[in-house]
């Protein structure tokens, strides 16, 4: 099942080493870290399971300011979110909002095309340095 907009793409390491490798990704790229969530840590917290899930919240305000001079609502959809969970048969996923959707979802001109297309170029590097051997 996909779910529009969402790219979701396989790790090859562990749930903590991927999101570990995404974090240092992001950081190195000059982007700035908001959060780092633990779902499952947070699950535990009221007594309930739940597999490896952690969410990043993440972006660069030159890169995502002009999005929102554009249309102040793409601001629910900034900044970037990359979330790292492990299934039940123990493989490890990365999933994240393409760019391209969250323009069209809100309505962007072509005037922000070069922009988004710069923003997804940069999301789809960091999710896949993060998930796979280089």
């Amino acid at each position: 099942m996909t779910t529009e907009g969402l790219l979701t793409i396989p790790s090859s390491f562990g749930p903590k080493e991927t999101m570990d490798r995404l974090e240092a990704e992001v950081k190195a790229r000059g982007m700035t870290v908001f959060a780092r969530i633990d779902h499952a840590a947070g699950a535990a917290e009221v007594g309930l399971p739940l597999r490896p899930t952690e969410a990043l919240i993440f972006g660069n305000a030159k890169a995502g300011t002009p999005l929102m001079q554009a249309n102040q609502a793409i601001g629910i959809d900034l900044p970037l979110k990359v979330l790292v969970f492990e299934d039940e048969a123990r493989k490890v996923w990365l999933s994240y909002n393409d760019p391209r959707w969250l323009a069209r979802r809100h309505g962007l001109g072509a005037n922000l095309s070069q922009a988004i297309d710069a923003m997804a170029v940069a999301l789809d590097a960091v999710a896949a340095k993060a998930a796979k051997f280089s």
